[in-house]
Protein backbone atom coordinates (compact mmCIF):
# COMPACT_ATOMS: atom_id res chain seq x y z
CA UNK A 1 0.00 0.00 0.00
CA UNK A 2 1.45 3.27 -0.47
CA UNK A 3 0.86 6.14 1.83
CA UNK A 4 -0.75 9.15 0.49
CA UNK A 5 -4.13 10.54 1.16
CA UNK A 6 -5.41 7.11 -0.28
CA UNK A 7 -3.18 5.13 2.12
CA UNK A 8 -3.82 6.98 4.87
CA UNK A 9 -7.72 8.04 4.38
CA UNK A 10 -9.50 5.01 2.77
CA UNK A 11 -7.26 1.57 3.33
CA UNK A 12 -5.03 1.99 6.39
CA UNK A 13 -7.84 2.62 9.59
CA UNK A 14 -9.77 0.03 7.89
CA UNK A 15 -7.35 -2.05 7.66
CA UNK A 16 -5.91 -1.20 11.30
CA UNK A 17 -9.25 -1.49 13.05
CA UNK A 18 -10.39 -5.19 11.35
CA UNK A 19 -9.46 -7.97 13.42
CA UNK A 20 -8.53 -10.32 10.69
CA UNK A 21 -5.60 -8.27 8.93
CA UNK A 22 -2.23 -6.92 10.05
CA UNK A 23 -1.11 -3.68 8.83
CA UNK A 24 2.41 -4.43 7.92
CA UNK A 25 4.13 -2.11 5.83
CA UNK A 26 3.56 0.85 3.71
CA UNK A 27 5.48 2.10 0.52
CA UNK A 28 6.78 5.82 1.19
CA UNK A 29 9.67 7.10 -0.98
CA UNK A 30 9.97 10.61 0.23
CA UNK A 31 8.19 11.38 3.70
CA UNK A 32 7.96 8.75 5.67
CA UNK A 33 4.39 9.21 7.94
CA UNK A 34 2.55 6.24 8.40
CA UNK A 35 4.71 4.96 11.49
CA UNK A 36 3.00 8.48 13.29
CA UNK A 37 -0.39 7.37 12.56
CA UNK A 38 0.11 3.57 12.90
CA UNK A 39 3.24 2.58 15.38
CA UNK A 40 5.17 -0.28 14.55
CA UNK A 41 4.14 -0.90 10.72
CA UNK A 42 7.60 -1.14 8.19
CA UNK A 43 8.01 1.61 5.51
CA UNK A 44 9.33 0.57 1.88
CA UNK A 45 11.41 2.54 -0.22
CA UNK A 46 9.93 1.23 -3.23
CA UNK A 47 7.26 -1.27 -4.64
CA UNK A 48 9.92 -3.89 -5.21
CA UNK A 49 10.84 -4.12 -1.16
CA UNK A 50 6.92 -4.35 -0.76
CA UNK A 51 6.54 -7.04 -3.10
CA UNK A 52 9.68 -9.33 -1.73
CA UNK A 53 8.39 -9.56 1.76
CA UNK A 54 7.22 -12.97 2.29
CA UNK A 55 5.11 -12.12 4.91
CA UNK A 56 2.38 -9.84 2.97
CA UNK A 57 -0.70 -12.25 1.89
CA UNK A 58 -2.36 -9.09 0.76
CA UNK A 59 -1.54 -5.87 -1.51
CA UNK A 60 -3.38 -2.72 -1.64
CA UNK A 61 -2.93 -1.16 -5.08
CA UNK A 62 -3.91 2.49 -4.61
CA UNK A 63 -1.01 4.05 -6.87
CA UNK A 64 -1.62 6.45 -10.00
CA UNK A 65 -3.98 4.81 -11.85
CA UNK A 66 -1.62 4.21 -15.02
CA UNK A 67 0.38 2.45 -12.86
CA UNK A 68 -1.82 0.36 -11.29
CA UNK A 69 -1.60 -3.06 -14.54
CA UNK A 70 1.70 -3.05 -14.32
CA UNK A 71 2.12 -3.02 -9.87
CA UNK A 72 -1.10 -5.46 -10.18
CA UNK A 73 0.84 -7.53 -12.53
CA UNK A 74 4.16 -7.95 -10.41
CA UNK A 75 1.99 -8.12 -7.67
CA UNK A 76 0.38 -11.16 -8.52
CA UNK A 77 3.13 -12.76 -9.93
CA UNK A 78 4.90 -12.13 -6.86
CA UNK A 79 2.23 -14.34 -5.10
CA UNK A 80 0.02 -11.92 -3.33
CA UNK A 81 -3.84 -11.11 -3.85
CA UNK A 82 -4.53 -7.77 -4.16
CA UNK A 83 -7.19 -5.04 -3.44
CA UNK A 84 -6.97 -2.48 -6.37
CA UNK A 85 -8.07 1.24 -6.24
CA UNK A 86 -10.72 2.63 -9.36
CA UNK A 87 -9.95 2.53 -12.27
CA UNK A 88 -8.99 -1.13 -12.42
CA UNK A 89 -6.75 -0.56 -15.18
CA UNK A 90 -7.45 1.47 -18.04
CA UNK A 91 -8.32 -0.95 -20.48
CA UNK A 92 -10.67 -4.28 -20.80
CA UNK A 93 -7.75 -5.81 -22.54
CA UNK A 94 -5.35 -5.26 -19.70
CA UNK A 95 -8.48 -6.06 -16.55
CA UNK A 96 -8.85 -9.79 -18.57
CA UNK A 97 -5.16 -9.92 -18.82
CA UNK A 98 -5.41 -9.69 -14.87
CA UNK A 99 -8.47 -11.58 -13.90
CA UNK A 100 -6.85 -14.59 -16.07
CA UNK A 101 -3.44 -14.29 -14.15
CA UNK A 102 -5.10 -14.13 -10.80
CA UNK A 103 -6.93 -17.51 -11.72
CA UNK A 104 -3.95 -19.16 -13.21
CA UNK A 105 -1.92 -18.23 -9.91
CA UNK A 106 -4.68 -18.86 -7.41
CA UNK A 107 -5.00 -15.95 -6.53
CA UNK A 108 -7.70 -13.34 -5.51
CA UNK A 109 -8.52 -9.43 -7.50
CA UNK A 110 -10.48 -7.14 -5.36
CA UNK A 111 -11.52 -3.95 -7.03
CA UNK A 112 -12.07 -1.06 -4.46
CA UNK A 113 -15.39 0.16 -5.70
CA UNK A 114 -16.22 2.03 -2.10
CA UNK A 115 -18.53 3.99 -2.96
CA UNK A 116 -21.46 0.71 -2.66
CA UNK A 117 -21.21 1.16 1.01
CA UNK A 118 -22.04 4.95 0.92
CA UNK A 119 -24.81 6.20 2.88
CA UNK A 120 -26.43 8.26 0.41
CA UNK A 121 -26.02 4.91 -2.18
CA UNK A 122 -27.53 2.76 0.26
CA UNK A 123 -30.58 4.58 0.92
CA UNK A 124 -31.24 4.96 -2.71
CA UNK A 125 -30.58 0.89 -3.07
CA UNK A 126 -33.05 0.24 -0.25
CA UNK A 127 -35.64 2.16 -2.03
CA UNK A 128 -35.52 0.87 -5.16
CA UNK A 129 -35.13 -3.13 -3.81
CA UNK A 130 -38.17 -1.96 -1.49
CA UNK A 131 -40.56 -1.67 -5.26
CA UNK A 132 -41.91 1.54 -3.46
CA UNK A 133 -41.30 3.74 -6.82
CA UNK A 134 -43.06 0.86 -8.70
CA UNK A 135 -41.32 0.41 -12.10
CA UNK A 136 -38.20 2.89 -12.98
CA UNK A 137 -38.59 4.86 -15.75
CA UNK A 138 -35.28 7.43 -15.14
CA UNK A 139 -32.62 7.80 -12.81
CA UNK A 140 -30.00 10.45 -12.97
CA UNK A 141 -26.65 9.82 -11.09
CA UNK A 142 -24.29 12.73 -10.54
CA UNK A 143 -20.92 13.43 -8.76
CA UNK A 144 -20.29 17.06 -9.20
CA UNK A 145 -17.69 19.25 -7.93
CA UNK A 146 -16.67 23.05 -8.46
CA UNK A 147 -12.82 22.89 -9.16
CA UNK A 148 -12.41 25.21 -11.91
CA UNK A 149 -8.33 25.34 -11.18
CA UNK A 150 -6.27 22.59 -13.11
CA UNK A 151 -5.25 19.93 -10.03
CA UNK A 152 -1.67 19.48 -9.30
CA UNK A 153 -1.89 16.09 -9.78
CA UNK A 154 0.04 15.63 -12.77
CA UNK A 155 -1.46 11.84 -13.28
CA UNK A 156 -5.39 13.16 -13.23
CA UNK A 157 -4.37 16.00 -15.61
CA UNK A 158 -2.07 14.98 -18.04
CA UNK A 159 -3.44 13.09 -21.60
CA UNK A 160 -1.91 9.83 -19.58
CA UNK A 161 -3.78 6.20 -19.70
CA UNK A 162 -6.98 6.32 -17.74
CA UNK A 163 -6.65 10.27 -16.78
CA UNK A 164 -9.88 12.52 -16.58
CA UNK A 165 -12.83 13.17 -14.96
CA UNK A 166 -14.38 9.66 -16.13
CA UNK A 167 -11.40 7.41 -15.06
CA UNK A 168 -11.46 9.84 -11.68
CA UNK A 169 -15.43 9.61 -10.93
CA UNK A 170 -16.56 7.55 -13.65
CA UNK A 171 -15.81 4.39 -11.84
CA UNK A 172 -17.97 5.46 -8.50
CA UNK A 173 -21.00 6.27 -10.41
CA UNK A 174 -20.64 3.90 -13.06
CA UNK A 175 -20.54 1.18 -10.53
CA UNK A 176 -23.12 2.47 -8.46
CA UNK A 177 -25.57 2.07 -11.41
CA UNK A 178 -24.22 -1.44 -12.63
CA UNK A 179 -24.20 -2.72 -9.03
CA UNK A 180 -28.25 -1.72 -8.64
CA UNK A 181 -29.67 -2.18 -12.46
CA UNK A 182 -27.13 -4.67 -14.04
CA UNK A 183 -24.62 -4.20 -17.05
CA UNK A 184 -26.79 -1.61 -19.59
CA UNK A 185 -27.83 -3.64 -22.94
CA UNK A 186 -26.31 -0.17 -24.27
CA UNK A 187 -24.78 3.20 -23.87
CA UNK A 188 -23.88 6.53 -25.57
CA UNK A 189 -21.16 8.72 -23.88
CA UNK A 190 -20.68 12.64 -24.17
CA UNK A 191 -17.05 13.89 -22.66
CA UNK A 192 -16.07 17.43 -22.52
CA UNK A 193 -13.24 20.00 -21.86
CA UNK A 194 -14.50 23.01 -20.34
CA UNK A 195 -11.89 24.63 -17.70
CA UNK A 196 -9.20 27.03 -19.06
CA UNK A 197 -5.72 25.10 -20.66
CA UNK A 198 -7.37 21.73 -19.83
CA UNK A 199 -5.65 18.09 -21.39
CA UNK A 200 -8.60 15.95 -20.05
CA UNK A 201 -12.10 15.34 -20.22
CA UNK A 202 -13.92 17.74 -16.86
CA UNK A 203 -17.17 16.61 -18.12
CA UNK A 204 -18.94 13.11 -18.72
CA UNK A 205 -22.37 12.30 -19.15
CA UNK A 206 -23.00 8.82 -20.07
CA UNK A 207 -26.43 7.11 -20.91
CA UNK A 208 -26.99 3.26 -19.90
CA UNK A 209 -29.95 2.04 -21.69
CA UNK A 210 -31.65 -1.01 -20.06
CA UNK A 211 -34.67 -3.45 -21.38
CA UNK A 212 -37.64 -2.39 -20.55
CA UNK A 213 -37.41 1.36 -20.92
CA UNK A 214 -35.17 2.09 -18.23
CA UNK A 215 -33.08 5.00 -18.78
CA UNK A 216 -30.12 5.48 -16.41
CA UNK A 217 -27.88 8.55 -16.48
CA UNK A 218 -24.06 8.89 -15.07
CA UNK A 219 -22.89 12.34 -14.75
CA UNK A 220 -19.92 14.50 -13.57
CA UNK A 221 -18.81 18.28 -14.11
CA UNK A 222 -15.74 19.71 -12.33
CA UNK A 223 -17.92 23.39 -13.32
CA UNK A 224 -20.49 22.82 -11.02
CA UNK A 225 -21.03 26.18 -8.73
CA UNK A 226 -24.52 25.03 -7.21
CA UNK A 227 -24.23 21.38 -6.37
CA UNK A 228 -27.42 19.47 -7.77
CA UNK A 229 -28.90 16.26 -6.04
CA UNK A 230 -27.42 13.38 -6.98
CA UNK A 231 -29.39 10.63 -6.83
CA UNK A 232 -33.16 11.63 -8.57
CA UNK A 233 -34.89 8.49 -9.15
CA UNK A 234 -38.39 8.38 -11.05
CA UNK A 235 -40.72 5.66 -11.31
CA UNK A 236 -44.89 4.45 -12.35
CA UNK A 237 -45.82 5.22 -8.40
CA UNK A 238 -43.22 8.49 -7.66
CA UNK A 239 -39.65 9.86 -7.15
CA UNK A 240 -36.96 9.57 -4.56
CA UNK A 241 -34.63 12.48 -4.38
CA UNK A 242 -31.13 12.62 -2.37
CA UNK A 243 -28.62 14.44 -2.14
CA UNK A 244 -24.77 12.81 -1.88
CA UNK A 245 -24.39 13.68 1.61
CA UNK A 246 -22.08 10.60 2.82
CA UNK A 247 -19.35 12.01 5.46
CA UNK A 248 -17.04 8.97 5.81
CA UNK A 249 -14.19 10.86 3.52
CA UNK A 250 -14.50 14.25 5.35
CA UNK A 251 -14.63 12.54 9.05
CA UNK A 252 -11.38 10.09 8.19
CA UNK A 253 -9.71 13.60 6.81
CA UNK A 254 -10.38 14.79 10.37
CA UNK A 255 -9.37 11.67 12.16
CA UNK A 256 -12.00 10.46 12.94
CA UNK A 257 -11.52 6.53 12.81
CA UNK A 258 -14.16 3.91 11.72
CA UNK A 259 -15.05 2.40 15.32
CA UNK A 260 -15.45 6.26 16.89
CA UNK A 261 -19.18 6.84 17.98
CA UNK A 262 -20.86 9.15 15.27
CA UNK A 263 -18.86 7.79 12.27
CA UNK A 264 -20.60 7.58 8.88
CA UNK A 265 -24.29 9.44 10.62
CA UNK A 266 -25.17 12.08 7.67
CA UNK A 267 -25.75 15.35 9.24
CA UNK A 268 -29.83 16.10 9.97
CA UNK A 269 -31.63 17.69 6.80
CA UNK A 270 -29.71 15.34 4.48
CA UNK A 271 -32.54 12.92 4.39
CA UNK A 272 -34.04 11.54 0.93
CA UNK A 273 -37.59 12.54 -0.21
CA UNK A 274 -39.62 10.44 -1.57
CA UNK A 275 -42.86 11.67 -3.23
CA UNK A 276 -45.93 9.18 -4.17
CA UNK A 277 -48.67 9.32 -5.27
CA UNK A 278 -51.57 6.97 -5.07
CA UNK A 279 -54.71 5.18 -7.31
CA UNK A 280 -56.91 7.61 -6.65
CA UNK A 281 -54.22 10.71 -7.35
CA UNK A 282 -53.24 11.73 -3.31
CA UNK A 283 -50.11 12.71 -3.52
CA UNK A 284 -47.67 12.07 -0.19
CA UNK A 285 -43.88 13.08 0.96
CA UNK A 286 -41.70 11.28 3.29
CA UNK A 287 -38.21 12.35 4.47
CA UNK A 288 -36.33 8.98 4.75
CA UNK A 289 -32.89 9.11 6.70
CA UNK A 290 -30.05 7.17 5.98
CA UNK A 291 -28.34 4.26 7.78
CA UNK A 292 -25.02 4.71 9.29
CA UNK A 293 -22.57 3.98 6.97
CA UNK A 294 -19.13 2.41 6.85
CA UNK A 295 -16.33 1.40 4.66
CA UNK A 296 -15.39 -1.54 7.17
CA UNK A 297 -18.08 -4.02 5.67
CA UNK A 298 -16.11 -3.84 2.38
CA UNK A 299 -13.00 -4.87 3.91
CA UNK A 300 -14.89 -7.69 5.84
CA UNK A 301 -16.18 -9.49 2.56
CA UNK A 302 -12.25 -9.00 1.10
CA UNK A 303 -11.51 -10.97 4.35
CA UNK A 304 -14.39 -13.41 3.86
CA UNK A 305 -12.99 -14.31 0.48
CA UNK A 306 -9.87 -15.17 1.16
CA UNK A 307 -10.77 -17.05 4.66
CA UNK A 308 -13.63 -18.74 3.46
CA UNK A 309 -14.30 -18.70 -0.25
CA UNK A 310 -17.37 -16.14 0.31
CA UNK A 311 -17.45 -14.05 -2.94
CA UNK A 312 -16.60 -10.86 -3.65
CA UNK A 313 -19.87 -8.70 -4.40
CA UNK A 314 -17.71 -6.36 -7.02
CA UNK A 315 -17.88 -8.84 -9.85
CA UNK A 316 -15.34 -10.13 -12.69
CA UNK A 317 -17.67 -8.89 -15.40
CA UNK A 318 -19.27 -5.74 -13.85
CA UNK A 319 -15.56 -4.09 -13.82
CA UNK A 320 -15.17 -5.28 -17.48
CA UNK A 321 -17.80 -3.72 -18.24
CA UNK A 322 -17.18 -0.74 -16.46
CA UNK A 323 -14.06 -0.47 -18.28
CA UNK A 324 -15.51 -1.05 -21.72
CA UNK A 325 -17.33 2.04 -21.06
CA UNK A 326 -14.99 4.26 -19.54
CA UNK A 327 -12.35 3.41 -22.95
CA UNK A 328 -14.96 3.47 -25.72
CA UNK A 329 -14.20 6.49 -27.94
Amino acid sequence: MAYGMSGKVFHGPFINVHPGFKLHAVTERNQKNAEKDFPGLTSYNSIEELLDDKSIDLIVINTPNFTHYDYAKAALKAGKHILVEKPFTGSSAEAIELFELAERLEKRIFVYQNRRWDSDFTAVKKIVTSGRLGKLSEVHFRFDRYKPAIGVKGFKEAPLAASGLQYDLGPHVLDQAISLFGIPAAFHKILGKNRVNTKVDDYFSIHLAYPGSLNVFVHANLLIADIQPSFVLHGMNGSFIKERADVQEEQLLKGIKPNDPGFGIEARGKEGKLTLVAENGDITQEFISSEPANYLPLFEVVYQSLVNNIPYPVKQQEIIAQIEILEAK
